[in-house]
């Protein structure tokens, strides 16, 4: 591809961002912008890329907001290489240039380390390990905030995953505070963004990204494939069976963390308290 050629192609990227995708894409990131003040005038932003369509599309919408928004902030596009392989690596690098988005690449030793763990399941550790190090790595570049590729579907799949599987009723929070590094925030702001419209627009423009590239799973390393037999993947298949029941099930699954009363809630846990509906119970009402 020549350099005309791919500023073309860049062009037309971005102008399916706003046109094409207007609806589905550009009008849900500015809406969770905005509905859940993600961005701040003098903020910098580590915009974390895994290489996936997610952050990479992520990407995009941060150089976008950039040109069209009216918020006054500086973005980093940070990406940590935890032990990809060499295939998945340049597939990272080769995108990010198609695209035009400038990468700041750091190494850790993550893979390795996980690796070295006896676990049935090490993508909790390896998911800690990686926040840890974008954190520590964004904050020595300036950054006030990391901001994360989770999408709509990632949000009520954890809603889900926490009744069925952990006996709670939480959410993935559009943007939190660390509690492990002083004065950093992450945010995320595809979380009101569908993740068939991310593959839409993925296809759209003919884009291949790598998904799950870990050292334990590299038969992943295409779009195309699923990680099989995990939690996660069970209850997506759950949800699909019930959107055929209900065109508003992913909707309302999401609004539903959204619209507790905490008077029909026998109980429920604020910062590390657990308060019983019985402990007012007898208390006369106003």
């Amino acid at each position: 591809m020549t350099t005309q050629e791919r500023e073309q192609y860049q062009r037309d990227v971005e102008r399916s961002i706003v046109k094409k995708f207007r609806k589905e894409i550009w009008r849900k990131f500015t809406k969770a912008i905005n509905e859940y003040d993600l961005i701040r005038d003098g903020d910098k932003i580590a915009v974390c890329i895994s290489g996936g369509k997610d952050s990479m599309l992520m990407a995009k919408l941060f150089q976008e907001i950039q040109k069209h928004g009216q918020k006054d902030f500086e973005v980093v596009f940070l990406v940590m290489d935890p032990g990809y392989n060499e295939e998945n690596h340049k597939r990272i690098v080769d995108n990010a240039e198609r695209l035009g988005v400038p990468l700041e690449i750091f190494h850790s030793q993550i893979f390795e380390i996980v690796a070295k763990e006896d676990m049935d399941s090490p993508c909790y550790l390896c998911a800690r390990m990686r926040r840890g190090y974008l954190y520590h790595h964004a904050k020595e570049l300036g950054c006030n905030k990391i901001a994360l590729g989770h999408h709509f579907d990632d949000v009520i799949e954890t809603i889900l995953m926490g009744m069925l599987y952990g006996a709670q009723i939480q959410t993935m929070m559009p943007k939190l505070h660390s509690s492990n590094f002083a004065g950093m925030e992450l945010i995320r702001p595809l979380y009101l963004i569908r993740e068939e419209d991310i593959i839409r627009w993925m296809n759209y423009n003919r884009l291949q990204f790598i998904q799950c590239a870990c050292r334990f799973t590299e038969k992943c390393a295409t779009q195309d494939e699923n990680e099989k037999d995990s939690k996660r993947e069970e209850i997506k298949i759950l949800i699909r069976e019930l959107r055929k029941k209900s065109p508003y099930i992913e909707k309302n699954i999401f609004k539903s963390v959204e619209n507790i009363n905490l008077s029909t809630i026998i109980a429920y846990k604020k910062d590390g308290v657990k308060h019983h509906f019985l402990d007012t119970y007898d208390e006369p009402k106003e």
